[in-house]
C-alpha cells in the first residue's frame, strides 16, 4: 500500500452517504437504534443507580450522542485533528464510565470508536486509534481469549468493509457526476454545432445572392456612367431584382433545408443551370439520399461557382458534373474560360474559402484553380 493511500481521506461522496438505497438506509438506522437501545438499556437498568448516578449516566449518553455527531461532521470536512480530538474525548468517556461502573455502555462505546475510527479516517490514522479502543476491549472483556480475539477480528473487517463499500459508492457517484457533466457538455457542442450550421447556411445564401445582386448593381453604375440607354439600364436593374427574388426563394429553401425538407439535389441543379446561359448538368453514378450537411455543401458549392463564373467569366460555357461514388460525391464546375470583366473585383472574394472550410467540416475538400481552358472548381464530400 503506497504512502498517499496511508494519508488518503475517504471521499466526501462516502462520508456523506449519498446515493445510498432507502433500504440500506433503514437497515442502517436500525443497528444505530440497537446500538443506541442498547447502551441506554445498560446505563439505566442498573439497579445501583440513585440520584447523581442516574444524572451522570444521562449526561453522558447526551455528551457521547453530541461527540459523535461531531465526529461525523469533522470528518466529512476531513478535519484530522478535531477528528481525532473528538475521537479521543469518546475514548476517555468509555474509560471513565468503566471505572465508575457502566462496564457495557463502556465496551459498546470502545467497540463503535474502533469501527467508526477504519471507516472514516485516514488509515494512517485509523489504525493506532482501532488498536488503542480494541485493546481497552480486549481487557475488559471477560470472554475467552478465543472469542475476544475473533471478536476484534470481525471489528476490524466490519469497519474495512464499510470503508470500501463506501469507497465504491463514493466512486460510482463521482462517476455519475462526470457522466452528467459528460452528456452535458456533449449537448452544449451539439447545440453549439448546429447554431454554427444555421449561422453558416444564413451566410451562404445571403453571401451568394447579395453578391451576386451586386455584381448587376455595378454593372448598372458602371453603364449609368458611361451614357448607356435606358433599356440597357434597365436590363441590370431587372437583373438584380431577379437575383433578390432567387436569394428570397433560396433562404425559405434553407429553411426547409434547416427544417429537413430539402428537394433533391438532382432537381436543384438542374434549376439552378436553368437560370444561367451555356450552362448544363450531368449526373453519373448510382444515385443516394445524402446527409443534411453533405446535401448543403453540395448546393452551396455549385451557387459559388456560378456565382463567379458570372462575375469574373461572363459569357462563358458552364458544365457542371455530379458523380455518386462508393464512398464520396463529387461536384464538378468547370467553365470554358474568359476575359475578367470591370465587374471581377465585386464581391468579398471569400466564398471559396467559406466552401473548403464547409468541405473539411464534412471530412472532404475542395480544389479551385485554372486549366487549360477556363476554370474549375471540385468538391469531395463522403456519402
Amino acid at each position: 500500500m503506497t504512502e498517499n493511500a496511508w494519508k488518503r481521506w475517504p471521499s466526501r461522496e462516502a462520508l456523506s452517504r449519498e446515493g445510498v438505497p432507502r433500504a440500506r438506509r433503514a437497515i442502517a438506522w436500525t443497528v444505530r437504534a440497537i446500538a443506541f437501545g442498547t447502551l441506554i438499556a445498560t446505563t439505566f437498568t442498573d439497579g445501583d443507580l440513585h440520584g447523581w448516578g442516574t444524572a451522570a449516566g444521562v449526561a453522558g449518553v447526551v455528551v457521547c450522542a453530541v461527540l459523535a455527531w461531531a465526529f461525523w461532521r469533522t470528518t466529512l470536512a476531513h478535519r484530522l485533528l478535531p477528528s481525532l480530538g473528538l475521537l479521543a474525548l469518546l475514548l476517555a468517556i468509555a474509560t471513565v464510565g468503566q471505572g465508575v461502573g457502566f462496564r457495557v455502555p463502556a465496551l459498546v462505546l470502545w467497540c463503535g470508536c474502533a469501527v467508526s475510527a477504519i471507516e472514516r479516517l485516514p488509515l494512517a490514522a485509523a489504525l493506532p486509534a482501532t488498536s488503542v479502543a480494541l485493546s481497552a476491549y480486549a481487557a475488559v472483556n471477560n470472554d475467552v481469549w478465543l472469542t475476544t480475539a475473533a471478536t476484534t477480528a470481525g471489528l476490524v473487517l466490519a469497519g474495512y468493509v464499510l470503508r470500501l463499500d463506501a469507497e465504491a459508492r463514493g466512486s460510482a457517484q463521482r462517476l455519475l457526476a462526470q457522466e452528467r457533466a459528460a452528456r452535458a457538455a456533449e449537448a452544449e457542442s451539439a447545440a453549439l454545432a448546429e447554431r454554427a450550421r444555421i449561422a453558416r447556411e444564413i451566410h451562404d445564401v445571403l453571401a451568394h445572392s447579395l453578391s451576386a445582386q451586386l455584381v448587376h448593381l455595378e454593372a448598372a453604375r458602371l453603364l449609368i456612367e458611361r451614357g448607356a440607354d435606358r433599356d440597357t439600364i434597365l436590363e441590370r436593374v431587372v437583373a438584380a431584382r431577379g437575383m433578390a427574388r432567387e436569394g428570397l426563394a433560396e433562404t425559405r429553401q434553407a429553411l426547409s433545408a434547416l427544417r429537413g425538407e430539402m428537394s433533391p439535389l438532382e432537381d436543384f441543379l438542374s434549376e439552378l443551370v436553368a437560370t444561367a446561359d451555356g450552362a448544363d448538368v450531368t449526373v453519373t453514378g448510382e444515385r443516394q439520399l445524402l446527409r443534411a450537411e453533405a446535401s448543403q455543401a453540395v448546393r452551396r458549392v455549385a451557387q459559388e461557382a456560378l456565382t463567379n463564373v458570372r462575375k469574373h467569366a461572363a459569357g462563358a460555357k458552364v458544365h457542371v458534373r455530379l458523380d455518386y461514388g462508393v464512398h464520396e460525391v463529387t461536384l464538378d464546375v468547370r467553365d470554358s474560360g474568359g476575359t475578367p470583366g470591370e465587374l471581377s473585383g465585386s464581391g468579398a472574394g471569400y466564398g471559396l474559402l467559406g466552401m473548403r472550410e464547409r468541405a473539411e467540416l464534412l471530412g472532404g475538400s475542395l480544389e479551385a484553380g485554372p486549366d487549360e481552358e477556363g476554370f474549375v472548381v471540385t468538391l469531395k464530400v463522403p456519402v
